[in-house]
């Protein structure tokens, strides 16, 4: 009888924590996300884009080196007591060879005859050259004396010159001029109907103010 009637004293209780348990399992996540401490917070992004320059482009790209070096910076020391400062890098750097079609004049382009058309190219150029840092590393840095940072960006700097050199003692500009006329040639040809001479432009040598 006792047991009984504990059990009937237990239904509502039992009732009512189950129908909670219901509820929250359906409004729960409503309510979480109603929550100001959950919530994401808000952002504001505001920009005001100007246009600074407009510039042609007339450079057609005709080759691009790629570069792989370990490169070792050292900074000497200004305390005679003190070590060098070094970084090592391993770098990755590109160089792109181009002409400057803008640099063609009218007089460049020549027809002989019929059947000959004679074009003077501008001289190939080094066009652009970088270190490619998503392909670069800092391998190790010694003695920065919490200038490290600082270290590590003259090192990439020196890195870009080497970029610059390697690549003109590769040869990447009379590679450019090989690919500019495999790709010209046969284009003029078909344009013109004619065979096409190629030539280069002459690089005159900058003359001093007299002494």
């Amino acid at each position: 009888m006792n047991l009984a009637r504990l059990v009937r004293r237990l239904l509502p209780l039992l009732f009512l924590l189950t129908l909670g348990w219901f509820l929250w399992r359906k409004i729960g996540p409503a309510l979480s996300d109603l929550n100001p401490l959950n919530a994401e917070p808000k952002v504001t992004v505001t920009h005001n884009t100007v246009l600074t320059q407009i510039e042609s482009l007339g450079k057609l790209e005709l080759v691009r080196y790629k570069f792989k070096d370990i490169v070792e910076y050292r900074r000497a020391s200004r305390y005679p007591l003190l070590p060098d400062a070094k970084v090592a890098l391993v770098v990755g750097g590109e160089a792109v060879g181009c002409l400057d079609l803008r640099k063609i004049r009218p007089q460049d382009v020549t027809f002989e005859g019929d059947s000959v058309v004679r074009v003077v190219l501008p001289a190939p150029e080094l066009c652009s050259f970088q270190v490619k840092h998503n392909q670069s590393r800092v391998f190790s840095t010694e003695n920065g004396f919490f200038q490290d940072a600082d270290l590590v960006d003259q090192g990439y700097k020196y890195a870009e010159v080497q970029v610059r050199n390697a690549a003109l003692q590769a040869g990447i500009l009379a590679q450019t001029q090989r690919n500019a006329e495999q790709i010209l040639v046969p284009m003029l040809r078909t344009l013109t109907g004619r065979r096409v001479v190629v030539g280069q432009q002459l690089l005159l040598p900058q003359v001093g103010p007299k002494q």
